[in-house]
This record gives C-alpha cells, sequence and structure tokens, in this order.
C-alpha cells in the first residue's frame, strides 16, 4: 500500500474519532447546562413563591393592622357620639323647668319614703327647693351634685341616689344597644341619601 493512501487511511479516521469525541463532548455540555437551567429554574421558582409568600403575609398584615386601626377609629367615633348624646340627655333633664323639675322631685321622695320614711335631701347649689317644697326634713345643697337629688336618712346610713346623672345611666346602659341603634342606623340613612341628594344638585345645575 502506498504511503499516501495510509496517511489518507489514518487522517479520515482519526477526522471520524474527533467528530464521535466532539459529539460526545457537545451532548455532555448540552446535558450539563439542560441540567444547570433545570435547577436555576426550579430555584427560581422556590425562591418566586417564598418571595410570594413573604409579600403575601406581609400584605395581609398590613391589610389586618389597617382594618384593626379602622375598627379602632369607627369603636372611638361611636363612644364620641354616645357620650354626646348622652351629655345632651342630661342638660336637657338639667336644663328643665323648675316647676317640672320640682314636680319630678317630690315624685323621687315620695318613691324613697317606702326606704327612708323622713329623709333629708341634698341637692344641687342650682336648685333653690326648701324642705317644704320637696317634703323632706331638711335640704342641703352640695356642689357635688350636678342635678338630681340624694335622700338620706337622718344619720346617713341610708342613702336612695337620685341624681339625674345617676338615673339617666341606669336607662342608658339597659338600653344602650336599642340607643346606639336607633343613633347609627339614622347615621347610616343620612349618609346613604347624601350622594342622592349631591347627583340631584349635580342634574339641576347642569
Amino acid at each position: 500500500m502506498a504511503l499516501e493512501s495510509v496517511t489518507k487511511e489514518i487522517e479520515a479516521e482519526a477526522q471520524a474519532r474527533a467528530a464521535v469525541i466532539l459529539k460526545q463532548r457537545d451532548d455532555e455540555i448540552r446535558a450539563i447546562n439542560e441540567k444547570a437551567d433545570a435547577q436555576i429554574a426550579e430555584m427560581k421558582e422556590k425562591q418566586d413563591k417564598k418571595v410570594a409568600e413573604t409579600v403575601g403575609n406581609l400584605a395581609r398584615q398590613e391589610r389586618s393592622s389597617a382594618e384593626l386601626e379602622s375598627k379602632k377609629v369607627v369603636l372611638s367615633k361611636k363612644k364620641e357620639v354616645l357620650n354626646r348624646a348622652f351629655e345632651t340627655a342630661l342638660r336637657d333633664l338639667e336644663n328643665m323647668p323648675a316647676d317640672k323639675k320640682l314636680a319630678y322631685y317630690k315624685a323621687m321622695v315620695a318613691s324613697a319614703k317606702a326606704i327612708i320614711p323622713e329623709p333629708k335631701a341634698i341637692v344641687s347649689v342650682n336648685d333653690k327647693f326648701s324642705a317644704g317644697d320637696l317634703g323632706v326634713s331638711f335640704v342641703e345643697q352640695s356642689s357635688k351634685v350636678r342635678s338630681g337629688i340624694i335622700l338620706q336618712s337622718e344619720d346617713g346610713k341610708i342613702e336612695v341616689d337620685m341624681q339625674f346623672s345617676v338615673l339617666l345611666k341606669s336607662v342608658w346602659d339597659s338600653n344602650i344597644k336599642e340607643i346606639t341603634e336607633i343613633l347609627f342606623e339614622s347615621k347610616q340613612e343620612a349618609a346613604a341619601e347624601a350622594p342622592a341628594e349631591e347627583a340631584e344638585s349635580e342634574v339641576e345645575l347642569g
């Protein structure tokens, strides 16, 4: 066999082997890349999920916090409205005409005589009723009494507190559910009617 022919055969065989090696290398590199890409994608998916969960938790926490603050504000406003309503009702009682107030006081005294037959009365410094007016043994004025009347036995051991604030609070507490519904339902109705009235005014203006 001629040298040239042998050389060509060797070169051809070398090229074929090199092609096989190159293909194997490319296949290995592609497999490595695919595996690495899969691992990266899996890691990214886990990380994205973790970030999403963290963001979701933070969002829920913020939402819960905002809702709690909102409820606190609403509760505070409701208490404020209820306190104002209580004070308004108490002022109405305090500012009633003297003859009407005297009639109330006399009815209170008559009621208390079942417990204290000969009571003495403690009233506000603003009330000028005498013992004869009230039907009691003695009248004492006190700056501690805002309105209404406190009836005591002569020895002070028995006391019936009929101050307007005490009586009103008792009625208020026993009817707080109904009072709350009346106050806040009327406010909600007014709030619901307001947008409709605004819309009507806009139509008229247009």
